[in-house]
Formats: structure tokens, C-alpha cells, sequence
């Protein structure tokens, strides 16, 4: 791929690592790594960010008709993905990686359960319900898109003397 840095590896051990750090961004914001691949995660987590800023409120709200268990009719308010939404989340869902939600100091297990029940793709869901949004209410009040990443230098690694930077969100 001539639009691509090879960042000395092959092609699988190449998306594995890309896959790893574009998800780590997202997960906790910023990643300490070497100047190429920054570059490279830069370019893969803006394409993930605006994915999820014309899609995050793209939603259907849907009745649903149920039977409860004494057989009595439950009629309920659902709000379902989009299709173009779903379709959005696959493609996210198929190139980051699964991460757990940690667990919180003050919480015992049964209490993280419940908490964590509902939320199987944690990273998927904090780029819809967070950082989707977060984005595209700046995109509304500065009238301009993208430029999600911002990378600061720190200066070259001992060892290999590589241009060492911080990679963050905005």
C-alpha cells in the first residue's frame, strides 16, 4: 500500500497494532508512542470519530408489543439504531478491539454486573454516547470539521534515538 507507512512490520502484525492503539485513544484519550505511528493512528482515529459524529443521534423510537409472564399485553417504548446507524457501529465494531470497563474502587462484583450488563463493546458505545457527541457540538460552534487528534513532540527515546510524541483528543 503505497498511502501507508509500513512502521517496519508486516501487514497483520501492522493492523494489530494500529487496531490496538487507534482503540486506546478512544478508551482513554490519549497514547504515548513514536511519531510515524501517531501519524498513522491519527489518520485511522479521525476517520472513527466523524463516523460516529454523523451518526450519533440517529435513532428510532419504535413501540414493541410484548406478553409478560401472566400472559397480559405489555406495550413498550424502544429506541432502536438506525439502519445507517447500525451499519455505522459494525464497521467500528469490526476494527476496534473489545476492552472491559474497568471495575470502580468502590464497587463490589454484582454491583459492576449490573452496571456493565447491558454494554457489551464499552469503546463503541463511548464513541457514540460521548465523544460523538462532544465533536459534533464543536463542529456546530467553530463551523468546521475534523482535526480530532492533536499530538504533542516529547523529544527523542533513549536507545533508538525515535521522535517520541503524546497523541490526544481535542
Amino acid at each position: 500500500m503505497a498511502n501507508q507507512r509500513k512502521l517496519g512490520r508486516t501487514a497483520d502484525q501492522r493492523k494489530a497494532l494500529l487496531r490496538n492503539q487507534v482503540t486506546n485513544l478512544i478508551w482513554y484519550g490519549r497514547i504515548k508512542t513514536t511519531e510515524s505511528k501517531a501519524k498513522e493512528v491519527r489518520r485511522i482515529a479521525d476517520k472513527m470519530i466523524t463516523l460516529a459524529i454523523r451518526e450519533c443521534d440517529n435513532t428510532i423510537a419504535t413501540t414493541k408489543e410484548t406478553h409478560n409472564d401472566k400472559g397480559q399485553l405489555v406495550t413498550l417504548e424502544v429506541t432502536n439504531d438506525a439502519p445507517s446507524k447500525l451499519h455505522a457501529r459494525r464497521i467500528l465494531m469490526s476494527y476496534l478491539y473489545d476492552l472491559k470497563e474497568p471495575r470502580k474502587d468502590d464497587e463490589n462484583k454484582a454491583e459492576y454486573k449490573e452496571r456493565t450488563k447491558d454494554n457489551r463493546h464499552p469503546v463503541v458505545e463511548k464513541l457514540f454516547r460521548e465523544i460523538g457527541p462532544k465533536y459534533k457540538a464543536r463542529n456546530a460552534e467553530k463551523s468546521c470539521a475534523g482535526g480530532y487528534t492533536r499530538i504533542y513532540k516529547l523529544g527523542p527515546r533513549r536507545g533508538d534515538a525515535a521522535e517520541m510524541v503524546i497523541l490526544e483528543l481535542v
